[in-house]
């Protein structure tokens, strides 16, 4: 059972994160609105945050914990200040839907992929688009995510509805760096904090890890019965956490690849749509296309499959990306 249950939106929730202090998660939706909430009693807190009626599909809270970055159907990338829950930066640059954001590890770029087919990167400082659109080449750009290095950063790219790619990418040059060979189409990313593997979450098939040093595939995650939509890496970097259309989250434990107790089971046949990890690890949050999101005791099921030493801090992970559900 989740910890905790968050309602009010009127759409969708297609994104939730947790927020710095540890007592509130940001959550946002095909309503057109970002919401914080009280983690204790899951009541909203202040008013919705809204730039427009655009649906809002993803949201990244910036690593220094002052800014939110939010990416939407009318294809604008906004900054919000996390304190007065206003706009501060509106970077109108793609021409078609944005489906993820993330933040470089030194918090001065946002990176933005589109369903313009297109990946922008946008300074924080001048507010100005970095580089030119980096053209992929392809339809659509479902995920995107900076290597914690920040020499690379992986697309996942679509050519149509049902087949999606994932190519990693030289962050000076722009140029190809390689493409992750799997039969199964790619919709989310994750990338262990010492660079040296990259996660993908299939629309079909298996969760993968992959070596860095030579795009190999290390191990297959078997599990989930339906699309893997959003992929995270706890705080330490021995736990996944994975969303699910077959209306589950799922705990994996990194050391051996096994999955860790049962599914999380949410409304069946809602879509669970995203998972973030507390900055302790200790908490999960979910987001559920039945217009809610949920919270759920990360101890208690480690505690429960006899795992608990998977809490013991080990490194910092990076910052999952997902695609967004139409």
């Amino acid at each position: 059972m989740p910890r905790q249950k968050f309602e009010g939106h009127t759409g969708s929730v297609f994104d939730a994160i947790h927020l710095p202090g540890g007592q509130r998660i940001m959550t946002c939706s095909r309503d057109g609105s970002l919401r914080v909430w009280d983690l204790k009693n899951g009541k909203q807190i202040g008013d919705d945050w809204r730039d427009g009626d655009s649906p809002v599909y993803t949201i990244a809270l910036s690593p220094y914990g002052k800014t939110v970055v939010s990416g939407s159907m009318d294809g604008g990338v906004r900054l919000w200040d996390l304190d007065t829950g206003k706009v501060i930066m509106r970077w109108m640059g793609h021409t078609e839907a944005v489906n993820s954001v993330c933040w470089s590890r030194d918090g001065r770029r946002v990176l933005s992929g589109s369903d313009d087919g297109t990946a922008r990167r946008w300074d924080v400082e001048s507010g100005e688009t970095n580089l030119a659109p980096i053209n992929t080449g392809h339809k659509s750009v479902l995920a995107v995510i900076y290597s914690p290095d920040m020499t690379m950063f992986a697309t996942s790219v679509s050519e149509d509805s049902e087949h999606w790619h994932a190519k990693i990418w030289d962050a000076k040059t722009e140029k190809l760096v390689a493409t992750l060979e799997t039969a199964d189409s790619v919709l989310c990313l994750a990338w262990t904090s010492d660079t040296k593997t990259l996660i993908s979450g299939p629309f079909e098939g298996s969760i993968r890890t992959w070596s860095t040093a030579t795009w190999r595939q290390i191990a297959v995650l078997d599990g989930h019965t339906e699309t893997v939509e959003s992929i995270a890496i706890s705080p330490n970097g021995r736990i996944l956490a994975s969303a699910s259309h077959d209306g589950t989250a799922r705990l994996w434990n990194l050391d051996n690849n096994q999955p860790i107790g049962s599914p999380l089971q949410h409304p069946y046949p809602h879509y669970v749509t995203s998972v973030s990890f507390s900055a302790d690890g200790k908490l999960l949050a979910t987001g559920c296309l039945d217009e809610n999101a949920y919270t759920w005791d990360v101890c208690g099921l480690l505690e429960e499959a006899g795992l608990s030493e998977l809490l013991l801090q080990l490194h910092k992970a990076v910052p999952a990306v997902r695609r967004r559900v139409a």
